[in-house]
């Protein structure tokens, strides 16, 4: 699933390249990927017809394009949500011609695009991700409602997801005594998108390997400075990824333009059982986690024995 670096960098290239865009038209090639939308397909074309895309925004793995009306101003946006496979994709046809991916769901017809581009695509392989056109709402604490835009709101679905570890707004303080309080895993505590958002189960190990913690240790026998580098190590794999276009695996995640990032080439622990720890020489260990999997080296994370460390 897009984490945090894919997600901003999917949000960076349609600030770029759609904002100011007006949308003409969208189509809806699989109902389902407009589920959570009221008034289904055809609602969902409707409250987008002669909308202003003012920017986009992003709070976590949550992506939002706010929508301008002559009449209402800024008071809804368009929520994205990229599931497992999702992609948004910026085309332009004089350039890549008509051609269409074969897992097109939603195409948003656009005009006055400061790129030329004519279509935003949004492509799912396998379904999980959708669209929704929904109203903004105030900001809890009156800052900003995501990384890409001054404004003090955000979509209404998005409210219970915390801010992110790059979201200037964020009381780093303030997620250090919710960890703390947490009777749980440091892992799922990093994976708990109510605590801090943006961070999967990728970044969640590679920052574990970096702060020498394992991902069973219990988060309420964690010192106030063992947590801080914890979340340090998160803020810093996650900026290197960013600066490398994300992490991918295969074609299942790409940016705006199609194109793959390259932070996988980089990854310390995640996907490399058996493989050596780049610190010590150690074979790196996966365990069974949440039905999915944890990579650790068992030299620098050494499983927690019962008591405080």
């Amino acid at each position: 699933m897009p984490e945090l670096p894919e997600v901003e960098t999917v949000r960076d290239g349609l600030d770029r390249l759609v904002a100011g865009a007006v949308v003409r038209d969208a189509e809806v090639f699989r109902d389902y990927s407009v589920r959570r939308h009221d008034g289904g397909p055809a609602g969902f074309a409707d409250q987008l017809r002669g909308r202003r895309l003012v920017g986009a925004v992003r709070r976590g793995k949550y992506l939002w394009l706010p929508l301008a009306d002559p009449r209402q101003g800024a008071s809804a946006a368009l929520l994205a949500h990229l599931g497992m496979s999702g992609q948004l994709l910026v085309r332009d046809p004089a350039v890549a011609g008509e051609w269409a991916h074969p897992h097109l769901r939603v195409r948003l017809h656009v005009d006055e695009a400061p790129s030329g581009a004519h279509y935003v695509d949004f492509v799912d392989q396998r379904t999980f991700g959708h669209l929704a056109v929904t109203d903004l709402e105030p900001t809890a604490d009156g800052a900003s409602g995501g990384y890409g835009s001054p404004l003090p709101a955000l979509p209404a679905p998005v409210a219970h997801i915390a801010r992110d570890l790059l979201d200037p707004a964020l009381d780093r303080d303030a997620v250090v005594a919710t960890v703390r309080r947490r009777r749980t895993g440091i892992k799922r505590a990093l994976l708990d998108q109510t605590v801090v958002s943006g961070i999967g189960n990728i970044y969640a190990d590679e920052a574990l390997w970096r702060a020498r913690v394992h991902f069973a240790r219990a988060t309420d026998t964690m010192t106030r400075p063992v947590v801080h580098r914890v979340l340090d190590a998160a803020t810093e794999v996650m900026t290197e990824a960013l600066g490398q276009g994300g992490t991918s695996f295969d074609a299942l995640y790409v940016n705006v333009n199609g194109e793959s990032g390259y932070f996988s080439r980089s990854l310390a622990v995640y996907g490399r059982a058996g493989e050596p720890c780049p610190r010590c020489a150690t074979p790196v260990r996966r365990d069974e986690f949440m039905n999915r999997s944890s990579f650790t080296c068992p030299r620098c994370q050494p499983r927690p024995r019962q008591g405080r460390w």
